[in-house]
């Protein structure tokens, strides 16, 4: 595996799993307009052209307001159907087995949709592309950390009804400024409710906020976690507990969290034995889902066949499946792996 068309072939093909995809994130700018065509929605961008034309981000909130913005037009239940079957039909064609997809209900409720709405719409989604598709699915509820934590909390009571379609909780959004800590009780409150955690924390913020997820959230993933590198009790914390971490390289270039690639720490968290996977944060707006992240991080540090396994293996191990479904996705990936050697 020597020309970059094989590792392209390899990366394509392999079996994976994505656990770090913000569902608002993989808006594609011809589905808003078309959406917000059928609502009636006028918006201020004349083509799909223009709209992408602002996406040239300086840091996480710059994004986030172009990002919010684009939801607004979501108003109905086949709204919200038609925004995330579009990621699945993607994700099956990149050779995604299984993913766990964040959504963000405080945005919609916010703009007075209902939960029931925006919860349904997605969840007949993931039914029909696990029937249709294959591919296996499971949902992460979002509490977006600008807010105050009591809103968070009622979104969770909100969602309670819904509790069997939801997997786990996460916290998402602005980082700096708003330390996990403050959700401490809505976390316990979700796993009194038999809900797993996870939490993004040490993308922009500093390794005390993954201290903070970890301990105080009990977070069983990281999502993003780069900062680690910040301070070596934490990481060999993480490594002892095998806490994974959910990677996400093109979005912390296009986020201008690194300044290129190749200063990525990615290749270092691996040598340090952390259990690192790739996935496409908000591909709409970063430039690349699943495979293009993991072609980029091959390109950069140039990865062999051992490095991509690796991390596709990780992607099952860090998922939310039982350990029998775990050992089947890791059979497919070994037998692909023997098929290619």
């Amino acid at each position: 595996m020597n020309s970059q068309f094989s590792f392209k072939s390899l990366i394509e093909g392999i079996p994976k799993a994505e656990l770090h995809l913000h569902v608002e994130g993989t808006f594609e700018s011809e589905l808003r307009f078309a959406i917000a065509g059928r609502n009636s929605i006028g918006l201020e961008y004349g083509s799909v052209e223009e709209l992408r034309a602002f996406y040239n981000f300086k840091n996480l909130q710059d994004f986030l307001n172009i990002y919010y913005t684009g939801v607004e037009v979501l108003m109905r239940e086949r709204d919200f159907y038609d925004l995330a079957l579009a990621y699945l039909k993607k994700a099956h064609s990149q050779n995604v087995l299984h993913t766990e997809i964040f959504f963000d209900p405080q945005a919609h409720t916010s703009r007075g949709i209902d939960f029931g709405t925006v919860i349904t719409g997605i969840h007949k989604a993931l039914s029909d592309a696990e029937e249709k598709l294959g591919i296996s699915t499971g949902l992460i509820m979002c509490f977006l950390r600008d807010l105050d934590p009591a809103s968070a909390m009622e979104t969770l009571e909100e969602a309670l009804p819904y509790k069997s379609w939801i997997v786990a909780v996460g916290l998402d959004s602005c980082e700096v400024g708003y330390p996990p800590s403050r959700f401490a009780a809505v976390f316990e409150r979700a796993r009194e409710e038999g809900l797993l955690a996870v939490a993004h924390a040490g993308e922009e913020g500093p390794a005390e906020y993954i201290w903070q997820a970890v301990d105080l959230l009990k977070v069983l993933r990281v999502d993003h976690g780069i900062r680690s590198l910040d301070d070596e009790n934490l990481v060999q914390e993480l490594v002892r507990r095998k806490i994974p971490l959910t990677v996400c390289p093109l979005s912390n270039l296009k986020l201008r969290v690194i300044e290129s690639m190749e200063n990525h720490p990615l290749q270092k968290m691996m040598e340090k034995g952390l259990l690192v996977t790739i996935n496409s944060d908000d591909p709409a707006y970063f430039g690349g889902y699943i495979n293009e992240n993991y072609l980029a991080v091959q390109e950069a540090f140039h990865l062999d066949r051992e490095d991509i396994y690796n991390i596709a293996k990780n992607s099952f191990e860090a998922s939310f499946l039982d350990t029998p479904k775990k050992e089947e996705m890791i059979a497919k990936l070994d037998e692909y792996m023997s098929r290619n050697s």
